[in-house]
C-alpha cells in the first residue's frame, strides 16, 4: 500500500536555473505586443523599468547594464506598433 503524502516537494528536486521577475515581465510585454494589447505591453513596460531601476538585494552583484539595451528595443517595439506608418517611410 503506498501512503501519499501533502508534503511539499524538496525544492532541491526543482530545477536549478530560475527567471529573474524583470524576465517574466518582458516575456509577457512581447506577448502583450505579439497579441496587438499594446496598454497592456505599455504598462508591462513601465513595470520591467520600475524593477529594472530598483537597487539589488542585498548581496546580490548588479548585472544590469545589458538590460538598458533590452529596454530600448521594448520602446522600439512599442513606438513601431502604435505608429506602422513610420516603417513605409
Amino acid at each position: 500500500m503506498t501512503v501519499m503524502s501533502d508534503a511539499v516537494p524538496d525544492q532541491e528536486a526543482r530545477p536549478q536555473r530560475r527567471r529573474r521577475l524583470s524576465d517574466h515581465v518582458m516575456v509577457a510585454f512581447h506577448f502583450a505586443c505579439d497579441e496587438g494589447a499594446l496598454e497592456a505591453a505599455r504598462r508591462l513596460l513601465t513595470i520591467a523599468e520600475f524593477i529594472l531601476r530598483r537597487p539589488p538585494p542585498d548581496g546580490r552583484p548588479e548585472h544590469r547594464a545589458a538590460h538598458a539595451d533590452l529596454l530600448v528595443a521594448a520602446h522600439e517595439r512599442l513606438w513601431f506598433l502604435r505608429h506602422p506608418e513610420a516603417r513605409d517611410g
